[in-house]
């Protein structure tokens, strides 16, 4: 069952063996680091063992990020798998009576409340992980950046204003 913002995993832990299949949509809305041009969709999966539960999701959005060597702005698609496990602890309640399994996380951020997994967290850890470390407008360091040859003429290093300007305070005597 799919709450605002949660997706009860219950059946799942308290059914191990049982998968369960979701369509997931999210926009981030909390998320000031990242400009998504469009939300987060995908599927997600849940499975329990009993003493594990595996959530795995295939996930899609496009974002803006910034050229590593130029600072341009560079609209990316990027496509994200995650497959992450989560430890159960007590018995499932198919087994037993006397109580139900209850997935249990160390994370700094919860990613469950109860045996619903918070939807945001989840996913806002997963593209952060999946993001490019240093997006670059030529998608190569051998080729040079086409953003940065049209404002200088010169190379990058040399003619760059910011460049040019730590040249002049070194060059200054003390």
């Amino acid at each position: 069952m799919i709450r605002e913002g949660q997706i009860d995993l219950n059946e799942a832990v308290q059914h191990p063996g049982r998968k369960l299949t979701f369509t997931v949509q999210t926009e981030l809305k909390n998320e000031e680091d990242i400009d998504l041009l469009e939300p987060v969709t995908g599927e997600l999966t849940a499975l329990s063992t009993g003493n594990l539960l595996l959530v795995e999701a295939i996930l899609h959005t496009r974002a803006v990020l910034e050229c590593a060597r130029c600072a341009a702005p560079l609209e990316l698609e990027i496509n994200f798998e995650m497959s992450e496990p989560f430890q159960v602890e007590g018995l499932p309640s198919s087994y037993s009576n006397e109580g139900h399994a209850k997935v249990v996380t160390d994370e700094p951020e919860p990613m469950f409340q109860d045996n619903a997994l918070i939807v945001d967290h989840f996913i806002r850890q997963g593209l952060l992980v999946n993001l490019p470390q240093q997006p670059l407008c030529s998608e190569s360091w051998e080729v040079p950046c086409p953003t940065a040859t049209k404002t200088s003429t010169t190379p990058l290093d040399a003619g760059h204003p910011a460049f040019q300007a730590l040249k002049k305070l070194a060059e200054e005597p003390d």
